[in-house]
């Protein structure tokens, strides 16, 4: 006789997340190049990037080299852009399996979240050995204030991410709209400067921006010397906390109407 066994709630939901992670990484990188390209693409963007930038700079920024300098800017950046998309289109991508009662958007939300945090992970890997091989002094001066920084900032994307899959679902063209709202951010997030280099007087026009204070905290944590001011961790956490307990209030009430439309 074929016994039946019983699963409370929290396994069942683990293992729904642990199921949508799996098919996140098997249908977003099923091409030829598989999940490599996830981390290659991004590694040789910023590597390509932040290679120019120190050619052109003479190798140092404010007491960093130019090449780290810039790679802490274009992770922090791509790792906001990157979740911010894919979260926005968690909801109306995985719309079928929500007949199924156990699968809810919010372990859709979760496993994207998780997914693209392991791959700027990964990618800040790579590219740390890369600067081994080209002898670019590598710093982590302070390691927790690096990893705060970064879970902030994931935190403050995805919940973002969730809000606009929310929204998403009433107006489709808010996917547009996000596209090319988030467009300057590359140019008034700190990721080519620092604060540093601007008059204190036009801080008030930039630092309303949490992605600028987790880019110059990030540089602040690897090397100590950088000198970051006009930033706060207070607020970069504020931020993050205040996106996600409004993502998650929006969520809990318009949840079952968004994903019937």
């Amino acid at each position: 006789m074929a016994t039946v066994i019983k699963r409370n709630s929290w396994v069942i939901w683990k293992d729904v997340i642990f199921a949508l992670f799996v098919r996140e990484i098997r249908t977003g990188f099923n091409d030829k190049f598989g999940i490599s390209w996830a981390v290659a693409s991004p590694v040789v963007f910023i590597f390509v990037l932040s290679f120019i930038r120190g050619r052109l700079d003479g190798g140092e920024t404010h007491t960093m080299p130019t090449f780290a300098f810039m790679v802490y800017g274009m992770v922090m950046i791509q790792l906001f852009l990157t979740m911010l998309n894919s979260c926005a289109k968690t909801i109306k991508k995985n719309k079928a399996l929500f007949a199924f009662r156990q699968v809810q958007p919010i372990s859709s939300w979760l496993a994207t979240t998780i997914f693209e945090a392991l791959v700027k992970i990964v990618v800040l890997l790579v590219i740390w050995t890369v600067m081994f091989f080209l002898m670019i002094e590598i710093r982590l001066d302070n390691a927790l204030l690096l990893i705060g920084n970064f879970v902030a900032l994931a935190i403050f994307a995805s919940s973002f991410g969730l809000l606009m899959a929310l929204l998403r679902c009433y107006i489709p063209e808010t996917e547009k709209l996000l596209n090319m709202a988030t467009r300057p951010l590359f140019f008034i997030s700190g990721v080519f400067f620092s604060l540093q280099d601007v008059s204190p007087e036009y801080w008030q026009y930039l630092n309303w921006n949490p992605i600028l204070h987790a880019i110059e905290l990030s540089r602040q944590a690897a090397y100590g010397t950088f000198g970051a001011v006009g930033v706060s961790q207070k607020y970069l956490w504020l931020s993050a906390i205040t996106m996600l307990f409004f993502s998650l209030s929006c969520y809990r009430i318009s949840w079952r109407k968004a994903i019937s439309r």
